[in-house]
């Protein structure tokens, strides 16, 4: 039997949201391995474990720097405390960095310099100053026909912790903030279902065949069963098949064919999640 640590433990629970008892308990079946517990929890039901893969621990906030309609870039900043989060050193230094990154095209953290500094100069000395481990997460820059922004505070009292860049092939500013606003509020995996690879169907047909057994289900109806959920999977995760916010009868995806544009890519990001 593998060797399981409260380490071990704490991380499925994080990842999953589920008991410290069904998490063990899973990490057991799956000889250690993490990811697979993750799926032994979703086949036994276990509330909120899909929604809520990736989650992590950990403070900071989210900025954007726009150039005009066409180009953006979104980045997060970490630290370990709200306390550090809100301070004007933190976002100063954020400010800064996303300057750097625009400025670069940047889409990855190793891609940034600041003021002719590596990255993680700069950063060491944020680190020394400010008491707590800082580090670029993620940075995402769009350039196109037209790339919406949107910020959102998730606590009043700090610095917006979630951001959207959605880029589109027109320019429509009022569409553009609508579907920024839906991705902030649905968190959708992909723009289109073409973007879902193979392999991830498969996978989510597999699962909901086993979600299907262990709940009883007659062996007449699996497929049946089967093609529905993976049907709900596309309309859960894929941003044009999801229901769009200010308007549950219509998807996202019919919203943008009535404005006659369509979702080139977006991004997302929130403080403390994948």
């Amino acid at each position: 039997m593998a060797n399981i640590s409260a380490a071990d433990i704490k991380k499925l629970r994080e990842l999953t949201g589920a008991g410290m008892t069904d998490c063990k308990n899973a990490l057991v079946e799956a000889e250690g391995e993490v990811d697979k517990a993750v799926e032994i929890l979703r086949i036994k039901g276990q509330k909120g474990v899909a929604k809520r893969e990736g989650r992590a621990a950990s403070n900071g906030l989210v900025t954007v720097k726009a150039e005009g309609s066409g180009k953006a870039t979104l980045l997060e900043l970490n630290c370990e405390t709200d306390f550090v989060a809100k301070s004007e050193k933190f976002i100063a230094l954020a400010e800064r960095v996303v300057a750097a990154a625009a400025a670069a095209g940047a889409s990855d953290p190793k891609d940034i310099t600041v003021d002719g500094l590596d990255l993680q100069v700069v950063l060491d000395d944020a680190n020394a100053a400010l008491g707590e481990k800082i580090e670029v997460r993620r940075v995402a820059t769009f350039d196109g026909a037209y790339v919406g922004v949107y910020l959102h505070k998730t606590n009043p009292d700090l610095p917006p912790q979630l951001g959207v860049l959605v880029e589109l092939t027109g320019d429509n500013a009022e569409v553009a903030k609508d579907v920024a606003q839906h991705i902030a509020a649905f968190a959708p995996l992909f723009a289109s279902r073409e973007e879902v690879s193979e392999e991830a169907v498969a996978n989510e047909r597999r699962v909901a065949r086993e979600i299907a057994i262990a709940e009883g289900k007659p062996e007449a109806a699996l497929d049946k069963i089967v093609e529905g959920r993976v049907t709900g999977f596309f309309k859960d995760s894929v941003l044009k098949e999801q229901s769009f916010a200010k308007d549950s009868k219509k998807t996202v995806g019919k919203v943008l064919e009535e404005a006659g544009v369509d979702v080139v890519r977006f991004a997302r990001f929130k403080v403390g999640q994948a």
